[in-house]
């Protein structure tokens, strides 16, 4: 449903829109010094998502003559990950779901909304809200591909694999890279997302003749790109759309203890 679909749909109801003062994170490009703005936005409705009061915002701006916000997203259904901004200082927004999936009726009529992007090193600002999330690309590379041959499928019960094993590796697996652990995190670990990435395979039989290596280069490329170390704060799980456990940061330093001594060291 479209902004202007929700609007009539008050319109009609009866339903008042809200009047929000937003602070908006506004930085024209990577080497330029950055600054909180203020904007007023008006007749917002409740069930609006943050991303159409965004939008709202940024028909306001264009019709009067001025840059529009940039952010990012793509599919605006919790699946791809695009979307993310601080938001009164959480990721996400006050809600555990992605910005796309949060709706205004989480605010109050009269709010004021500090907007920010995602705050770490390794995903430097490209614009306004917009940050560069290639670094969580590059750990994925890391870890390389897995060697099974890729002719006719197994008979799908050739390799047991125990439930609990399964079901573990499905809820790493549903990590969507998009960052707020990162964000949550006071040191900008992206130890969340290595480790669901880590666990995912090292859990499932395909995943074996690489299991070693796929940790050692996965966590030597995360602290090649600048996240800070993990202290087990909890911030990134809590903060996970996903609900991704910290079990899988277990998991992880299980296999990297195991892949050292070994003898497995990252490639140069």
């Amino acid at each position: 449903m479209t902004h202007g679909a929700t609007r009539a749909g008050d319109e009609q109801t009866g339903k008042r829109g809200m009047n929000l003062t937003l602070r908006i994170w506004r930085q024209k490009g990577p080497s330029v010094k950055g600054k909180m703005v203020t904007y007023k936005v008006t007749d917002i409705s409740p069930d609006m998502s943050f991303l159409e009061m965004l939008d709202v915002l940024n028909e306001q701006l264009i019709l009067q003559g001025d840059d529009p916000v940039a952010f990012d997203h793509d599919c605006r259904e919790g699946i791809c990950g695009m979307c993310g901004v601080m938001i009164n200082g959480q990721a996400h927004g006050p809600q555990q779901t992605t910005t796309c999936q949060l709706h205004m009726r989480s605010f109050k009529d009269g709010d004021s909304i500090d907007i920010e992007p995602w705050r770490a090193t390794a995903f430097p600002v490209i614009k306004d809200l917009a940050v560069d999330r290639r670094a969580f690309d590059r750990i994925i590379q890391a870890g390389g591909y897995i060697s099974v041959p890729t002719g006719t499928a197994p008979e799908a019960h050739a390799t047991p694999v125990p439930k609990a094993d399964s079901d573990a590796a499905f809820d790493a697996a549903t990590c969507i890279g998009c960052g707020a652990c990162v964000a949550a995190c006071p040191n900008a670990s992206s130890m969340l997302f290595t480790a669901a990435k880590v666990t995912h395979l090292g859990l499932m039989p395909q995943g074996q003749p690489e299991r070693n290596d796929r940790v050692v280069n996965m966590v030597a490329q995360q602290d090649l790109e600048g996240f800070g170390g993990c202290t087990n704060i909890g911030e990134c799980s809590a903060a996970c759309p996903k609900g991704i456990s910290m079990e899988t940061i277990s998991r992880l330093n299980h296999d990297l203890l195991g892949a050292l001594r070994a003898g497995a060291r990252p490639k140069s």
